[in-house]
């Protein structure tokens, strides 16, 4: 069984956000703006990717 995955770009700048909304973009990844990542879609990483929606792109890979 495959695991489903999502991909997730950074659209916005981490800089001079609340540090956990930094946290989550370094949890799933993201290190730098427009880089994408895939990751495993799971609730764990479903709710780090809604805390930070406004700073990404998400498409189902």
């Amino acid at each position: 069984m495959a695991d489903k995955k999502i991909k997730v770009t950074m659209v916005r700048s981490a800089n001079g956000r609340l540090k956990k909304h930094q946290a989550c973009a370094r949890g799933l990844g993201l290190r730098r703006m427009h880089q994408t990542v895939e990751v495993i879609d799971t609730p764990e990483n479903r709710g780090m990717v809604n805390k930070i929606s406004y700073m990404l792109r998400v498409e189902e890979a």
